[in-house]
């Protein structure tokens, strides 16, 4: 288990992983790369109803073969909840770990796992993976506060702890973090962080808690970083302006990540070779958009 995190800067050091241990997760990968993809209409409304045949995937450019397809994705989820433990966005415990409690029940499938951290001064893992919804509960009782806010230090382990998820059958994997945005400590940098959610495939879901003094004490450039990440990985943001409003935003996580279409292609052999562990730029389409907008992760890295 991962007690705390950080790079750097002395404040928050990082447990490391011995090399071993990374590259056996590295090698575990396969050429298969699987995207999630948000398929909406104008007014934001999940579609249906699409065929791999209404898709068009490609890499660097280059049109690929579709070789895996689900819609209304079943497909299994490894999701780690991350939660900012300082003093700016916990306001109200109590709404606070009931609404996640119930966001866990609505979500939990017998296929999927979940782990739940919280981070302040440091990262800690309060749950690792599991399916136990009452584990999970029992963790959420057992959140810690703090004064500074470690966000790109959150981002990077529980992606790291992501990417070493089995990411067979389509596996999804999921990052929700509830945070004002606000990165106080130094020690993972924002360009960090985001590569290593890429290298794991982990759609970002920014929960972005906005002050009860309203444009007083926000860091909107901070807000700004988590839409870009969510958007880059292909994950989704809300802003959370009352903890009431915590239960209907985590329905709408529920829901996006219910109607996603999930599309899987074999990373072309020769490009692989060329350009070890460098960036893949993807592109998704529909045949025929009417209006239709996706939403998908922009590229990955390779691991061989």
């Amino acid at each position: 288990m991962v007690v705390a995190c950080g790079v750097g800067g002395g404040q928050a050091p990082i447990e490391r992983r011995a090399p071993e241990q990374a590259v056996t997760t590295l090698k575990a990968e396969s050429r298969l790369v699987n995207v999630a993809v948000n398929a909406v209409d104008a007014q934001g409304a999940p579609v249906g109803g699409l065929s791999k045949a209404d898709f068009v995937i490609s890499e660097d450019g280059v049109a690929q073969k579709i070789a895996f397809f689900e819609k209304e994705s079943a497909t299994p989820l490894s999701i780690v909840m991350a939660i900012d433990g300082s003093e700016s966005v916990v306001t109200n415990d109590r709404l606070e770990k009931e609404a996640g409690k119930k966001f866990v029940r609505a979500l939990l499938r017998e296929q999927d796992e979940f782990d739940l951290m919280d981070f302040s001064d440091t990262v800690r893992e309060v749950v690792s993976f599991t399916n136990d919804k009452k584990r999970i509960e029992n963790g959420l009782n057992e959140l810690r506060k703090g004064d500074a806010t470690a966000v790109y230090d959150a981002v990077y382990l529980a992606s790291q702890r992501l990417g070493e998820t089995n990411a067979g059958g389509g596996r999804r994997r999921v990052l929700v973090l509830i945070t004002d945005g606000d990165n106080t400590v130094h020690g993972v940098g924002y360009d960090q962080a985001v590569e290593q959610a890429q290298r794991a495939g982990v759609m970002v879901y920014a929960l972005i808690v906005v002050p009860i003094e309203a444009d007083a004490g926000r860091n909107t450039g901070g807000e700004h970083a988590l839409i870009q990440m969510a958007t880059d990985t292909g994950g989704n943001y809300y802003y959370v302006n009352d903890p009431r409003d915590l239960a209907k935003v985590y329905a709408k996580v529920s829901d996006d990540l219910r109607t996603q279409y999930v599309l899987g292609y074999y990373a072309p052999e020769k490009t692989v070779k060329s350009r070890r562990d460098g960036y893949r730029k993807i592109g998704v389409s529909l045949v025929d958009s009417q209006g239709v907008s996706l939403r998908y992760r922009t590229g990955y890295y390779s691991s061989k």
